[in-house]
């Protein structure tokens, strides 16, 4: 089976990489911008037709997309987000129509909902912000394709290698920079969110990929279950011994105060996917915590 995955140097495409790549009897080709890339190809400024003569020469089974932006300015977020699905999917129609698609999509394409309600796949999607609507363009482009397409909806992983740029990853190194009895300040901490563990997430994504039958549409990727940001900040403070304070006296995000709670109906896909959460939050905060 050959399985051509863009994204792969980010946080979740590096635990679906690895997961993929154990699949026995797959060849794993990378694709992006990354020097020598088996598929060379940028999605956000690629030529349709010059990306379907790059996927008729790797001849995919199937395509998996973890590529996206989380922050940058409005150019880049709609290039990568939207623009990239949608000449993918134009490209694959035209050099490799039998090739399954799995796409990863965020929960904030999702707007807010209201506590303890679980957001399931047959509700609205209204995105607060830029970056949830450029998301779900390209859930759009890529559920109305025509082609054999999932989109995995991630909600807010966690797990070994979680960039700076995430909560967690903030956390993580303000624990490092504060050392084991300084200060770490954060804005408010009270938001709730369903955090699932990064490699749970790429356990889907094989799982989507080697479904017998085409599974269409879109996926919740979570857990069930909302949980503080707080708890996040708590759950890394204990695995690496931190005696300090956590201050939430700094600047808050916006979007979390327009947000204050989210939480996955994951039941879709273990009905159609055979797929449920396995690491309990504990061990992904000290594995998260351990990790180099």
């Amino acid at each position: 089976m050959r399985i051509l995955l863009l994204g792969a140097t980010g946080f979740l495409g590096r635990h679906a990489a690895g997961q993929l790549r154990a699949l026995p009897g797959a060849r794993v080709l990378d694709g992006g911008r990354t020097p020598g890339a088996a598929v060379p190809c940028d999605l956000a400024a690629a030529d349709p037709d010059a990306l379907a003569d790059a996927l008729r020469a790797a001849a995919p089974d199937a395509v998996v997309n973890c590529a996206g932006a989380t922050a940058g300015s409005a150019t880049r977020l709609t290039a990568v987000n939207a623009r990239g699905p949608a000449v993918l999917c134009e490209a694959l129609r035209a050099a490799a129509p039998g090739a399954r698609l799995v796409h990863l999509g965020s929960a904030a394409e999702y707007g807010p909902a209201a506590a303890p309600r679980s957001l399931a796949e047959t509700d609205a999607a209204a995105p607060l912000g830029l970056y949830g609507a450029t998301k779900l363009a390209g859930t759009l482009a890529v559920t109305g394709s025509g082609i054999d397409a999932l989109v995995l909806r991630v909600f807010n992983p966690l797990g070994p290698g979680a960039p700076d740029g995430s909560l967690a990853g903030r956390l993580a190194r303000g624990i490092r920079d504060a050392g084991p009895d300084g200060t770490v300040r954060t804005g408010d901490l009270s938001a709730h969110r369903d955090f699932v563990d990064a490699r749970d997430v790429a356990r889907a994504v094989v799982l989507a990929v080697t479904a017998p039958e085409p599974v269409t549409g879109v996926l919740n990727v979570g857990t069930g279950t909302a949980r503080t940001a707080r708890e996040v900040a708590k759950g890394l403070a204990r695995a690496a011994g931190f005696r300090g304070r956590i201050a939430e006296d700094g600047a808050g995000s916006p979007r979390s105060a327009a947000l204050p709670w989210q939480q996955a109906d994951v039941t879709a896909a273990a009905r159609l996917l055979g797929w449920k959460p396995s690491y309990a939050f504990g061990t992904t905060l000290a594995d998260l915590w351990a990790a180099p």
